[in-house]
């Protein structure tokens, strides 16, 4: 079992910045094919795939619209996984997830194992 805690959201501004943290607990993180994910949810929208990254941090994959502002990173060692949110908009406000995965990066929710709770994003206009 993985445990996911995430921090690290709050208000900011537009243009602004804010770096996600995703914490894992209970089976060894650095295992050899757990993929990470972040997604998002807006109140009344479904939850979308924001950026996703391989057990060895080497390939990362993000979705269109956050391209060129979100990088998603990893450290095994720590047990953590970041996204560094930079040239935020109001239509980033969302409550944000991380989500681990046996095996490679996918982008569909239903692909992903463990979930953590959820830290709410709210980018001001």
């Amino acid at each position: 079992q993985v445990q996911l805690v995430e921090s690290g959201g709050g208000l900011v501004q537009a243009g602004g910045s804010l770096r996600l943290s995703c914490t894992a607990i209970g089976r060894t993180f650095s295992s050899y094919g757990i993929a990470m994910g972040w997604f998002r949810q807006a109140p009344g929208k479904e939850r979308e795939f924001v950026a996703a990254i391989n057990w060895s941090g080497i390939n990362t994959y993000y979705a269109d619209s956050m391209k060129g502002r979100f990088t998603i990173s990893r450290e095994n060692a720590k047990k953590t996984v970041t996204l560094e949110m930079n040239s935020l908009k109001p239509e980033d406000t969302a409550v944000y997830y991380c989500a681990a995965r046996d095996g490679i990066t996918k982008r569909t929710m239903d692909e992903y194992d463990y979930w953590g709770q959820g830290t709410q994003v709210t980018v001001s206009s």
